[in-house]
């Protein structure tokens, strides 16, 4: 999505810097959780390091091209770079978590509960990511970035 610019300061709360705080917030808890069960899986033999990446890595370039998708809007006057809900990220989440506990309740669905954990993380890492690299690019593309001192630069 096209980032819209604004002129009007917005509201505290909806700064991109405390929506990229909570972000990484739900994916170090869920990272957590999806590695201990990931690696509790891996060491008894019941999945694979090679499924785990051939799972996860295209994954994460999906979720690093699903930056896109992500409504962002720029306030001229006050030098911020605030973005909005992504319902079709959330519903996708929201559909995998679904489905990775329904699967984790079925016997012999192990496997796929470990690809579907892998799928989740590998879309929220690479979306995070590309948030940032998106709210960075903005930032140098509209100045907004703190100008460095002169004893800075000699260092």
């Amino acid at each position: 999505m096209i980032a819209a610019v604004s002129r009007k300061r917005p509201h505290v709360l909806k700064q991109s810097r405390a929506k990229l705080w909570i972000r990484t917030a739900i994916l170090i808890i869920f990272g957590t959780i999806f590695t201990i069960a990931l690696y509790g899986d891996i060491t008894s033999g019941k999945f694979n390091y090679s499924w785990a990446l051939s799972a996860f890595l295209p994954c994460l370039v999906i979720g690093f091209w699903m930056r896109r998708w992500v409504p962002m809007h720029i306030h001229i006057a006050s030098k911020l770079i605030t973005f909005s809900f992504d319902k079709i990220y959330f519903s996708l989440i929201l559909f995998l978590v679904i489905i990775k506990v329904i699967s984790e309740r079925i016997q012999g669905l192990t496997f796929w509960d470990d690809v579907i954990m892998c799928v989740i993380l590998g879309l929220m890492i690479g979306r995070l990511c590309g948030i940032c690299l998106r709210v960075r690019k903005l930032k140098v593309k509209h100045n907004f970035l703190p100008q460095k001192s002169e004893k800075e630069n000699a260092l």
